[in-house]
């Protein structure tokens, strides 16, 4: 039984990590190889390429990694070769992964798709497209399985990989003990997403946010670190001007913990839903590539929390609007006032009451071993 696998960012490689090792319980000898990251790795994945990689985004800086793309499509289309995989699993990552499916459609491969492409957004009529190269689509909303179905496409609801990832997290005390934080203080979370882009055009201005804040209520200030990310890169932005701690493997505390966490719009924005944490959604690319989205994006919002939930419930903050004033105002707004945070939780639990129930990465697995 061969199994080839490809996720191509941060959350690809942690949802996918549980897949791996539910494949690994059910059936030992499984040999399992492709792109994803440490956490597939250590679950029993041989890397071929590191989520690393991969991790681009936005248009125009797509265009600047072609040469790269192409060399990755072309070796991972000679494994395919090479190795036969009974089954191909893509998992998110559509602007490869929908464009792999193709090259693979050549090749005696069963082809399973897990957490769809949010064609829904920006091209609903790509959906169309899908059929005939998409043996099974596996997806993470309920809303999603409609769209599939109703151009024939097999579609099952699988549930979101985050309700068996999240776990229990640390309570105030104990996580202020261990980061040696002030319990009594407000704490402000940011969480500025697992691309290096996303740090550069986003982070410095959600630090110069928690340095204002931590002037006016004398705040503690945590930031998530992603997992594919050094944490002497993230220290090169800071000025060691306010107290500030740097928190990597314990993330979902830091967003747990946070009296209002900012956040770089992506799977975090649904991680920090589910902890019901009051966020501010930011987002912030190249002027081209958000031109570009906004001609092609069909929805109103871009926050997943919001998409999820049908209707804005929390703010979203987007490109120019990207300051330390003006994020450093959202945050009060929110930390200034009981009755927005309390019914800005409140909207956060009908967002997690939309993500299904565990067992996700065991619902994959099965599909993947029925499929083979």
């Amino acid at each position: 039984m061969r199994v080839m696998i490809i996720a191509g960012e941060a959350s690809g490689d942690l949802h996918g990590a549980g897949v791996v090792r539910e494949l690994k319980r059910l059936d030992p000898d499984c040999e399992i190889f492709g792109v994803g990251g440490d956490k597939m790795q250590s679950a029993g994945m041989q890397l071929i390429y590191h989520v690393r990689e991969l991790s681009i985004m936005g248009f125009w800086e797509v265009l600047q990694h072609l040469p790269l793309i192409r060399s990755v499509e072309k070796t991972m289309e000679a494994l395919l070769r090479a190795r036969t995989p009974d089954v191909l699993l893509l998992i998110d990552y559509p602007g490869f992964n929908l464009r792999f499916a193709r090259i693979a459609r050549n090749y005696k491969t069963a082809i399973v798709y897990y957490i769809s492409p949010q064609v829904w957004a920006w091209n609903p009529g790509r959906v169309k497209k899908m059929k005939g190269v998409i043996d099974k689509m596996l997806t993470v909303f309920p809303f999603e399985v409609d769209i599939y179905k109703k151009e024939g496409i097999d579609v099952e609801f699988v549930g979101h990989p985050l309700l068996e990832e999240l776990g229990e997290q640390q309570s105030r005390d104990e996580f202020c003990k261990r980061w040696t934080l002030d319990h009594n203080k407000k704490i402000v979370g940011l969480f500025p997403g697992s691309r290096k882009q996303e740090l550069e055009r986003i982070f410095p201005a959600m630090i110069g946010a928690a340095r204002l804040l931590y002037r006016h209520y004398g705040s503690e200030t945590v930031v998530g670190i992603a997992s594919t990310l050094e944490p002497g890169y993230v220290r090169s932005f800071l000025r060691d001007d306010f107290p500030l701690t740097l928190i990597q493997n314990a993330t979902h505390d830091a967003m747990k913990n946070s009296d209002v966490a900012i956040v770089t719009s992506g799977t975090a924005t649904l991680e920090t839903a589910y902890l019901r944490t009051p966020m501010i959604v930011v987002y912030k690319t190249s002027m081209v590539t958000y031109i570009i989205g906004r001609l092609l994006v069909k929805i109103k919002n871009i926050g997943l929390v919001n998409i999820v939930a049908g209707r804005t419930i929390v703010p979203e903050i987007l490109q120019s609007s990207v300051t330390p004033q003006k994020l450093a105002e959202a945050a009060s707004a929110i930390l200034d006032s009981d009755d927005a945070r309390t019914t800005m939780s409140s909207n956060l639990a009908e967002v997690k009451n939309n993500l299904g129930t565990a067992g996700a990465s065991l619902r994959v697995a099965k599909t993947v071993l029925s499929m083979a």
